[in-house]
């Protein structure tokens, strides 16, 4: 499964859509406008300095994760998919902590993957196996060159793989699952995972979390009928699949 670089017009487009559903024409191309001259903002040499202040992770266990690397066209698509920021270790311990859950019995898969830091930091946990699903080729490739030289004596899963895919056609396996979830799509394309996600929950009844970091768009999940939310704080989401 691979998935070409999406072009910046077809991601302008998306974005536009999505927004109409929610906001006037007017609303909408101020909102257009503020995006872009944020990421102009953020492209001065002074915020880029900033972007490399979550280096220790990387040069604790030789990876490139940070977001200060991503180069332009990658930075300017996140405008309008979802920009690339790595979950903090520390955040990601607290939420592992509040699954209450044998780890050894899911297979963990991050939904927007990136660079894959993510996936490294649940390898420290015994995972079935590990799966990131990211939409953007260059991305996915640092994630898997980030697998290969990932160090940690911690590590506790060795099965992980990043996929170049669209999330929206990602097909979930016949296992019991832990998503994770880093506000990684439009509203109009979480609506379609958790379609996905709950079309294959009906044809094969099983264990199923999912984990919402920042859950800006937490509302679609709340309304599956399949899913009800067990933890949380004010920064998380977990919910689980109704037996």
């Amino acid at each position: 499964m691979k998935s070409s670089s999406p072009s910046l017009g077809a991601a302008i487009r998306d974005w536009w859509s999505d927004s109409r559903e929610h906001r006037s024409v007017l609303a909408t191309s101020y909102f257009f406008v503020t995006e872009v001259l944020g990421f102009l903002r953020d492209s001065t040499p002074a915020r880029e300095r900033q972007r490399y202040g979550d280096m220790d992770y990387d040069w604790e266990h030789g990876v490139n994760t940070m977001s200060a690397a991503v180069g332009w066209r990658g930075r300017l698509l996140g405008v309008f998919h979802s920009p690339y920021q790595p979950t903090e270790p520390e955040l990601f311990r607290e939420m592992m902590d509040a699954l209450n859950a044998d780890y050894s019995q899911f297979t963990f898969i991050d939904l927007g993957s990136g660079k894959g830091r993510t996936l490294l930091m649940a390898s420290e946990y015994p995972f079935r196996r590990i799966v990131g699903v990211e939409l953007l080729p260059d991305l996915n490739s640092l994630a898997q060159k980030n697998i290969s030289t990932f160090k940690s004596d911690a590590q506790r899963c060795f099965a992980l793989e990043s996929i170049c895919l669209d999330a929206r056609e990602y097909e979930f396996p016949d296992e019991p699952l832990l998503v994770y979830l880093f506000n990684p799509l439009l509203e109009s394309g979480l609506e379609q995972v958790v379609e996905n996600l709950e079309l294959s929950l009906r044809k094969c009844p099983r264990e199923a979390l999912v984990l919402y970091l920042n859950p800006l768009l937490e509302s679609v999940i709340a309304a599956s009928p399949l899913f009800k939310k067990t933890a949380g704080t004010h920064q998380f989401s977990l919910y689980s699949a109704v037996p």
